[in-house]
């Protein structure tokens, strides 16, 4: 089973559903999995604690084998269910922390944890001082002390927290807040507010005229992949979008790199024609790399029954995961694992670091950055 919010008011992911629907219809039409036919169930988990529950009890019901490639921020209402039945979820978006302290859950990345980190690495070489517009939510009371102990790597000031409402229709006030307080010399605004991450940057973006509009254009904004992405840039004007300079943290190489092209190639032949895949969403990015793993375990299984408790036996006795260079190996034997407080289940803790130039994310600088010493340092 994938889940993912849909048609709801705060963040939507249609495209991890609709990406394990073309992986299956791609690796069934190669023979299936060692032999085995992938058949997906998709749930739409509503960005409630209500929904995610529901999608887990119908993964219990259905008898699914693992949940893949999902999103929820309601972690401890889908969790408890899967640790009943013995159902490994591999590779969810990594938006709770859930994900990673729960012993069947998988993470193929380093969740919001390793991208805020990181990002507070990445703004550390060019801003002096940062605001930081984040959800007023559990998950987004984190996220400044995490931002903060990237910071630190170059001895800067904490960043100034402006929490905001997950839902809201527009941010002026905190649009003003966070430039005047990221003030002209080299100052910073970083949003991080998933799909409302475009509606602050309008707000941002129509702050008043005059010497406020000056310091706006000597202000640099930033966010992390996932709140700012290629489909928002390429829907905002491209060359001409606002995005144009930003900063971006993401878990993965840049849309444009050769090693997503296998990816590409499945898109193209069997999701042509629905608009919810893209290959540079991060969330259809996740689901194909949590698909790699299912199918890499699956084989290395070599027998006729496939069942949940086999996938995650075979995660923790040390099946390891080449992804073509999407992310370094994976594996979650014990000695794998981060151990950070509140984190202990990050196996990949690489991130990249990029930028909007001519209106596409490219690499700032190449390859992984390690972030596991930040967030561990942010976690105790």
């Amino acid at each position: 089973m994938t889940w993912a919010p849909d048609q709801t008011r705060a963040t939507n992911m249609p495209g991890m559903p609709a990406m394990a629907q073309a992986y299956a219809r791609w690796v069934n039409s190669e023979g299936g999995i060692d032999g085995h036919q992938l058949r997906v169930l998709t749930c739409n988990e509503e960005n409630s604690p209500t929904g995610a529950a529901a999608c887990a009890r119908r993964a219990v019901r259905e008898n699914v084998v693992a949940v893949v490639g999902s999103y929820s921020q309601n972690g401890r209402a889908f969790m408890a269910p899967l640790e009943a039945a013995g159902i490994p979820y591999i590779g969810g978006y990594g938006i709770t922390e859930d994900e990673f302290t729960s012993p069947v859950s998988y993470p193929v990345n380093g969740g919001v944890a390793s991208l805020v980190a990181g990002h507070g690495m990445q703004l550390a070489e060019s801003c002096r001082q940062v605001s930081l517009v984040r959800p007023d939510t559990v998950a987004g009371d984190r996220l400044p002390k995490l931002l903060d102990a990237g910071l630190r790597k170059a001895r800067r000031h904490q960043a100034v927290d402006i929490p905001a409402v997950e839902d809201a229709t527009e941010y002026t006030s905190q649009a003003t807040r966070a430039r005047e307080r990221a003030g002209t010399d080299d100052g910073c605004v970083a949003a991080v507010l998933g799909e409302r991450t475009q509606t602050f940057f309008d707000s941002f973006r129509r702050l008043p005229e005059g010497s406020g509009k000056e310091e706006a254009a000597q202000v640099r904004i930033s966010s992390v992949l996932g709140s700012v992405g290629q489909p928002l840039i390429d829907r905002t004007g491209g060359a001409r979008s606002p995005f144009e300079g930003a900063y971006v943290t993401g878990w993965y190489p840049a849309a444009g790199d050769p090693s997503w092209e296998p990816m590409r190639k499945v898109i193209q032949a069997h999701a042509f024609a629905d608009n919810r895949v893209d290959p540079a969403d991060a969330g259809v990015q996740t689901t194909w790399i949590a698909y790699t793993v299912l199918k890499k375990v699956i084989e290395s299984l070599n027998t006729d029954k496939v069942t949940g408790s086999r996938i995650s036996g075979a995660l923790d006795r040390g099946a390891q995961v080449d992804t073509g260079g999407l992310t370094p190996t994976l594996r979650w034997m014990y000695g794998d694992l981060l151990g950070a407080p509140g984190f202990p289940r990050i196996v990949n803790h690489a991130v990249t670091f990029q930028v909007v130039r001519q209106g596409r994310l490219v690499a700032q600088k190449p390859g992984f950055v390690d972030v596991g010493p930040t967030v561990t340092g942010a976690a105790v």
